[in-house]
């Protein structure tokens, strides 16, 4: 029986990591994880409940009694929360900037560890966060690490909210990318970083097709004996 990989794909906001993820998934027949749902699902709970950063008993609260479910209907990720299929509601601009304040909490992210641990216990699986390859698969059999400049990153975040009919501007999004880019690096606990061992891949002037292409590659340059 032929192996089943664990493989991570790291990465900045904006720097393809989603579009790319499913795309390899996909090529590979493997299951996509967005870890990135999870504490994105997580933050709009919390502000369903009223619940502020500042408020650490409710967000310990929150965690109690957070349940989710990560389901793949028909090739497609989709996101429970208490039953409620919320995969289209935590995409907002505004649920990213807040699942990006949650994840620099230390008891949030230990919280959210074992449920992706759990996902990728068989392999077949590209996980995509921002710290799949540093912290939660550090045993992964392929890590990979996306990159791109701030102004494309951006650029590729304002489209696709314009396609989502969010009323933003681009100046709007790129601040919003440079402040995303700034929790996630300097958080105390798991900043953003490539892996020692990572493939990085800067996308800035590839499409998305080439990128995962390159990617293919690599894996199957690696499988051979």
């Amino acid at each position: 029986m032929e192996k089943k990989y664990v493989i991570t794909i790291d990465g900045q906001a904006g720097a393809g990591k989603s579009t790319v993820s499913k795309a390899l998934a996909k090529r590979l027949s493997y299951l996509y994880l967005d870890t990135g749902a999870l504490y994105r699902a997580l933050a709009w709970k919390g502000k369903e409940e009223g619940i502020t950063m500042e408020n650490r008993e409710g967000i310990d609260r929150l965690l109690r009694d957070f349940h989710i479910h990560l389901k793949n209907v028909d090739g497609q990720f989709r996101v429970y929360v208490d039953g409620r299929d919320v995969t289209e509601l935590i995409r907002t601009q505004e649920i990213g900037m807040l699942a990006s304040s949650l994840s620099a909490l230390p008891t949030v992210r230990q919280a959210l560890l074992a449920v992706q641990r759990e996902v990728g216990k068989a392999g077949g699986i590209v996980a995509e966060g921002r710290d799949m390859g540093t912290v939660v698969f550090p045993q992964a059999d392929f890590k990979f690490f996306l990159d791109a400049t701030p102004q494309e990153r951006a650029r590729r975040r304002y489209l696709e909210l314009l396609k989502k009919g969010e009323r933003i501007t681009f100046e709007e999004v790129e601040k919003e990318v440079n402040l995303r880019d700034k929790q996630d690096t300097e958080r105390a606990y798991a900043p953003l970083r490539p892996a020692a061992d990572a493939f990085i891949i800067d996308s800035t002037c590839l499409s998305i097709e080439e990128v995962v292409d390159k990617l293919f590659c690599h894996i199957m340059e690696q499988k051979k004996p």
